[in-house]
């Protein structure tokens, strides 16, 4: 569970601290690396939340979803094609539906609590 947040934050301090610019013509990929990587994020902890997260699928699926993505977008820029817009569209779908059940589960365990504490 600590490893997905760890990384989150670490990434975002190398971030903020760095003077590091990405060209332009990268922003396609960057975006879709970036977002491809927070599915896996969520993905990660929706898993550890529902008692199956396992470190070798979180730490291949963040790289493999990362190729994909970046692979896909690589390939609709030399056919003349958008197709980085497929793995924002994939990987949006994935990333809202892992919080909804990242949602739901913490509110069934805050349901839970309270109704124990309300029985005590």
């Amino acid at each position: 569970m600590w490893l997905p947040i760890f990384g989150l934050i670490v990434g975002i301090i190398l971030g903020l601290l760095s003077e590091f610019k990405i060209p332009a013509e990268y922003s396609n990929y960057l975006s879709i690396a970036v977002l491809a990587a927070l599915d896996t994020l969520f993905g990660g902890i929706r898993a550890h939340l529902q008692n199956i997260y396992d470190q070798s699928v979180f730490v291949s699926g963040f790289f493999f979803n990362i190729l994909l993505a970046t692979s896909l977008a690589f390939l609709g820029v030399h056919l003349g094609v958008d197709l980085y817009l497929v793995a924002v569209f994939a990987f949006g779908v994935r990333l809202f539906q892992n919080i909804a059940v990242i949602r739901r589960i913490i509110l069934s365990k805050w349901s839970l609590s309270r109704d124990k504490i309300e029985k005590t």
